[in-house]
């Protein structure tokens, strides 16, 4: 496509920023550990693995003392939560709450890093109006709580909402709360906002797609190479699904007045097995889900409504649990089998990792490219061309001027535009799938 020598500095600058980010910007992958599981692996040996991956981040769905322990001294931050069937004591009786601090965040903090407290999970979509209207006074008593063990502005407070608090989510600038819904969640709004904590929600791709299994849904919701979707309401196109909802989350908390209020992640997956009815589960879209996800996320490209920063995600989940009622999937969802192995590999390990200390790409060292496979329409190279460039890689060398425009067609501008993908994204093969329409190659292009 063009010198060699020129090709190799721009992919070098492209690796040192990634790496970069690598090395300094892991904070926002999280986990979640879920318990409703009889095999799963000593609290001991989850810190251990945990340690060994670039996750940063633990979200427990109780307050198990025996992980909040192993996970002392480790570094990684904790989010623990009450149950929903905590939620009604706690508002009604301020001493509970201080009682479930003492219990649960004293023993453990500051040796375990816990940094949020999740009150209830989903407890709004439940529908019943007795706990809902009890959910903000059992926040506010939590966090008077940790006011009197001087723990205000350490640990922070809040609770765990599903999608289906939006009324819509499509196009995202038509984001809205559901109406029967927006004066609990105003007040809940309020606490966040005069706290500084997040709206935390569980965005899940999986289920948009099972609601419409095209085939270019699964790649929007699979961050592949598609045809992106145009937001009606702003002109701003999306290129995945995880952008398109997060971003109605967004667009809804900023029409009840919250734009200040920021969001985080506390769930999103994919599994990788089903029954033989669930469409969607496989070992290839849940590798692709995840793995591109994390990509993304370290990208810091962000959102087209959060751009620049990536938000606070927890991958759901680090075991499969195995006593799950309802289909197959649900007990699917694992990054890791309860004997500690990979159910597949997603580039978490830190001896995946990129060094800190890049080596140049160069001749000697370059030795595998991603190109794309003979025969691909000019249609399908120009899609894989914009979705590369719309993740907001540099795709400036083949613009007119630039160090690779030449030859100026559509083979070589989408090969050098996919080879920049895989070459900055860890070099993992499913960085080089570009819907099968990709291939690696050992001859220079």
């Amino acid at each position: 496509m063009v010198p060699l020598m020129q090709t190799a500095i721009l992919i070098f600058l492209s690796l040192l920023f990634q790496t970069f980010h690598l090395a300094n910007s892991q904070s926002f992958i999280g986990v979640n550990y879920g318990q409703v599981a009889d095999n799963l692996p000593p609290p001991e040996a989850t810190a251990k693995l945990l340690q060994s991956t670039s996750i940063a981040k633990v979200r427990l769905y109780g307050s198990d003392p025996a992980m909040i322990k192993a996970l002392a001294n480790t570094g990684i931050e904790l989010t623990i939560g009450t149950s929903n069937s905590d939620v009604q004591t706690l508002a009604s009786d301020p001493n509970s709450a201080t009682q479930w601090i003492n219990t649960n965040v004293l023993p453990f903090y500051p040796s375990s890093n816990i940094t949020l407290i999740t009150v209830g999970n989903e407890v709004v979509t439940i529908n019943d109006q007795t706990l809902t209207s009890c959910l903000l006074p059992a926040m506010q008593n939590v966090q008077n709580a940790l006011g009197k063990a001087n723990l205000n502005g350490k640990i922070r407070v809040s609770t765990v909402h599903s999608m289906a608090v939006l009324a819509q989510s499509a196009p995202p600038s038509s984001g809205m709360i559901q109406p029967m819904y927006s004066d609990a969640m105003k007040g809940v709004l309020g606490f966040l906002r005069d706290t500084g904590s997040p709206f935390a929600v569980n965005p899940y791709p999986f289920f948009a797609y099972q609601s419409d299994p095209r085939p270019e849904t699964l790649a929007f919701c699979l961050f592949q190479p598609n045809s992106g979707r145009v937001d009606s309401g702003n002109g701003i196109k999306y290129m995945n699904m995880f952008d398109a909802q997060v971003d109605a989350v967004r667009s809804a908390l900023n029409a009840l007045g919250f734009k200040e209020v920021e969001i985080m992640v506390a769930e999103t997956g994919w599994p990788y097995t089903g029954d033989s009815i669930e469409v969607g589960p496989s070992i290839d879209n849940a590798k692709a889900y995840n793995g591109n996800l994390i990509s993304h996320l370290r990208s810091l490209v962000g959102t087209p409504l959060m751009p620049g920063k990536s938000v606070d995600t927890y991958i759901f989940a680090l075991y499969d649990e195995d006593l799950k009622p309802g289909p197959a999937s649900e007990r699917a969802f694992g990054l890791f089998r309860s004997d500690l192995s990979m159910t597949y590999d997603v580039g978490l390990s830190k001896s995946s990792q990129t060094p800190a200390t890049p080596t140049p790409v160069t001749p000697s060292t370059q030795t595998v490219w991603c190109v794309p496979k003979a025969g691909v329409s000019d249609a399908q190279l120009q899609s894989n061309l914009d979705y590369v460039c719309g993740l907001g890689l540099d795709c400036s060398a083949i613009q007119p001027g630039g160090a690779c425009f030449e030859p100026n067609t559509m083979a070589a501008h989408a090969a050098y535009a996919m080879n920049l993908l895989y070459q900055t994204s860890g070099r993992n093969p499913w960085n080089c799938d570009f819907l099968q329409t990709a291939t690696l190659t050992s001859t220079n292009p």
